[in-house]
């Protein structure tokens, strides 16, 4: 199952228990925010490890040639 199929049926399960009206608007957000995460956590995850590595670098090269005021 793909992820958006997931996601829209997560949110219509989610939509489901207010018992209000039908499912279809929840299947609908779900599986909009399925496809937003699958385009947005990865991105986050690339600068998360890029920013960490920069750090990495920066105090490598501070150890190795002294910290420039």
């Amino acid at each position: 199952m793909s992820a958006t199929a997931i996601g829209g049926v997560i949110g219509a399960a989610i939509d489901g228990m207010s018992g209000d009206d039908g499912v279809g608007d929840g299947a609908i957000i779900g599986a909009v925010t399925a496809n937003v995460l699958k385009l947005v956590v990865p991105m986050v995850v690339t600068y998360a490890v890029g920013w960490a590595v920069l750090r990495g670098a920066e105090a490598l090269k501070d150890q190795v040639f002294g910290e420039v005021k």
